[in-house]
């Protein structure tokens, strides 16, 4: 831990928030809640980056006192967590969406698209081919997800700026699907494609412009608000916090993460439903020991350390 003088921190923690910093309902726990708002009054620098928009994320966290803008929609966004204004939208480019858009039609899949306007955030539907869909924008309108919007042509929206495609359908569709968007566009876009888990029989993939990455928007984040000098500690678990990691001073995987964000990890602590991440940041910003279920990695003994 670094310090200038008394109560000045010079690290910043980032986390992810599903299987990172939230419980298994998808939430914060009491005391995560609780150990988040003491920790910022006493000055850490915490955000979080998420794949999640930011209306989700005020719906979950729109009380604690955050000072810092959160990194939504796996890096396409910069935002104030309270006013709800972006300080920084990451869009796809016009004729780029138009071919993404074929594409997918051509593969019978139908995305679900997120576009930022001068009127609001949206989020368009057209028609919902599988229950993974169903389940998707059901859970928009439970929660009453002011950017849902059904409309008639698709296609129609691509002038706007359109920040992500969503698809969600089996693996093996998605998969294929995703190698071909590859082919086309290159290193123009960053695609994701990873299991919902709070219902893994519907993975999604996520397909944004090759700047919205969580990495680019922390570096973003820190060079808009004077942090670029600070540590940089991140917390994750999925594929879209690989490059965080690899960016980070120290990533911290929780226990429940998968192999490949746990060999780019300096540390494993435990699961994420014990709140393990406000535990390991009320130890590391005093300096003190790590948490006992804390597994340190060094040199070659990191590897065979990881129970995978």
């Amino acid at each position: 831990m670094f310090f200038i003088g008394l109560g000045v921190f010079l690290t910043l923690y980032v986390s992810d928030l599903d299987g990172t910093l939230l419980d298994t309902r998808a939430g914060l726990s009491a005391y995560t809640r609780r150990a988040l708002v003491s920790l910022i009054e006493q000055g850490v620098l915490f955000t979080v980056a998420t794949a999640r928009h930011l209306v989700s994320v005020q719906q979950i966290m729109g009380d604690l006192p955050l000072k810092l803008p959160v990194i939504t929609g796996n890096g396409a966004y910069l935002s104030n967590l309270h006013t709800g204004l972006h300080e920084f939208v990451n869009g796809m480019q016009k004729g780029l969406c138009e071919s993404l858009f074929v594409l997918m039609r051509r593969h019978g899949a139908m995305p679900l698209i997120s576009t930022s306007t001068s009127q609001g955030d949206r989020l368009y539907w057209q028609n919902l081919n599988n229950a993974g869909m169903h389940a998707c924008v059901q859970d928009r309108q439970k929660t009453g997800d002011p950017r849902l919007r059904q409309t008639k042509q698709l296609q129609s929206h691509l002038g706007d700026q359109v920040v992500c495609f969503t698809l969600i359908d089996r693996w093996e569709v998605l998969a294929v699907l995703q190698a071909e968007i590859q082919m086309l566009c290159g290193e123009a876009v960053e695609t994701h494609l990873s299991q919902d888990i709070y219902s893994p029989e519907w993975p999604w993939l996520t397909v944004h412009d090759r700047l919205a990455s969580k990495d680019q928007a922390i570096q973003r984040l820190m060079t808009m608000h004077g942090l670029t000098e600070r540590e940089l500690v991140v917390f994750g678990d999925a594929e879209n916090d690989v490059r965080m990691f690899k960016a980070a001073h120290r990533g911290i995987a929780v226990s429940n993460a998968i192999d490949e964000v746990k060999q780019h990890a300096k540390q494993i602590i435990g699961a994420h439903h014990e709140d393990s991440v406000v535990r390991f940041i009320e130890t590391d910003w005093r300096g003190g020991t790590p948490p006992l279920n804390a597994r340190h990695y060094q040199g070659e003994a990191a590897h065979l350390d990881v129970k995978h």
